[in-house]
């Protein structure tokens, strides 16, 4: 049998911050106690929180893809990548890998194999410091996905799906003009270029959307995957979207959609960058806002891992009466339920050992230590 104590940390539990001590037996937390205590690991009075739960990012992939056209080693990118994830205090992702070719990435299926390849032999190899899962973007406009979803779903690491439709002129993009501006200088064309380019997008959508949704929402439905949506817009999005019984709302852009996904009872997850940075990059609906209206369950870093620690952090001091606890469960309590992942996402008697040991220096959280199942991992 294995033990170790905490002490002289302040424990951020489901509702409340108490100092005192927390003890781990064979990586379960097994005792919290009040008080002082003259045994066990000293944390100086910095805070003990649950480790974090990551459910969308996209960050294995730029790794992989550091640059337009530049591949790297698969297993290497995802060495990066949870060094740098488990270093943000996140002791479970779900790496999100873009399935569905198109004309900026052609086979895309040749690098799924090698991103999934990677992340299992990571876990059967046992040096990956964060529990990675994989969750499958299902890039609906395209015509290859629906092969490389049957590919990888039913796979024992994949437990999240996400249908997504990224053509211009609807949900991210329903206003072409903030399209063009957006991606015109991003992707070097010129206007004759572009409107091509537009044309051709809008092709694929109507040949491909349609069809290519309706398989995917069965087969998730026949193999139990947890579906989420994408960008919701509209009032009609969240209702094809409960239709296809889909449990996660991601990125909702307006209140109008998150509203009717808040009152259809689907989990609102929203980028903790939005949060960070104050707005969305994209000109969409603000995450704080959100959380102000009571329409936010979890956070996810999206771009920049360690925007879900320091998202959490600052939500206390921009939204008035939300206390340090409920701002984490964001990023802990609720990504897990929403995942199933019961054993994990609090500090509480019987759950894993995930905790991070945060110092708080000039209102910025930073990670001294980080334990997945009472092993120290960074």
């Amino acid at each position: 049998m294995s033990q170790q104590v905490f002490r002289n940390a302040r424990i951020v539990l489901a509702d409340e911050i108490v100092e005192g001590s927390v003890t781990v037996t064979d990586g379960i937390i097994t005792a919290i106690d009040s008080g002082p205590s003259q045994i066990g690991e000293d944390f100086g009075g910095y805070y003990l929180i649950p480790g974090l739960v990551e459910l969308h990012t996209d960050h294995l992939e730029t790794h992989y893809r550091p640059r337009p056209g530049v591949f790297w080693d698969a297993v290497s990118a995802l060495h990066a990548h949870d060094v740098q994830i488990a270093g943000s205090g996140i002791t479970t992702v779900f790496d999100a890998v873009r399935i569905g070719s198109d004309p900026d990435l052609p086979d895309m299926g040749q690098h799924v194999e090698k991103l999934t390849g990677a992340i299992d032999s990571g876990r059967k190899g046992g040096w990956l410091r964060a529990e990675h899962f994989v969750h499958l973007r299902c890039e609906l406009p395209t015509a290859d996905v629906v092969e490389q979803f049957e590919a990888h779903a039913g796979h024992e690491h994949t437990r999240l799906a996400s249908i997504m439709d990224h053509t211009p002129g609807q949900r991210q993009f329903r206003s072409m003009e903030a399209y063009r501006l957006f991606y015109k200088d991003k992707m070097g064309r010129n206007q004759a270029e572009l409107d091509a380019y537009l044309d051709a997008r809008q092709a694929e959508h109507d040949t491909y959307s349609p069809p290519n949704r309706a398989h995917i929402v069965a087969r998730a439905k026949e193999l139990k995957l947890p579906l989420a949506s994408h960008d919701d817009t509209t009032l009609a999005h969240i209702e094809e979207g409960v239709a296809d019984g889909v449990a996660i709302s991601e990125f909702p852009t307006t209140l109008e959609a998150a509203s009717a996904a808040h009152d259809a009872g689907l989990a609102i997850l929203m980028g903790a960058p939005n949060v960070v940075r104050g707005r969305s990059h994209s000109g969409n609906i603000s995450a704080t806002d959100l959380v102000r209206a009571g329409l936010l369950d979890i956070l996810s870093s999206d771009y920049v891992p360690f925007a879900l620690l320091q998202a959490a952090f600052v939500l206390p001091q921009r939204v008035d009466g939300l206390a340090l606890p409920q701002a984490l469960a964001t990023v802990t309590r609720n990504p897990a339920k929403a995942a199933g992942l019961d054993d994990r996402g609090e500090i509480a008697i019987g759950k894993r050992a995930d905790l991070v040991r945060v110092q708080v220096v000039d209102d910025r959280p930073v990670v001294r230590s980080v334990w997945r199942e009472g092993i120290r991992v960074s």
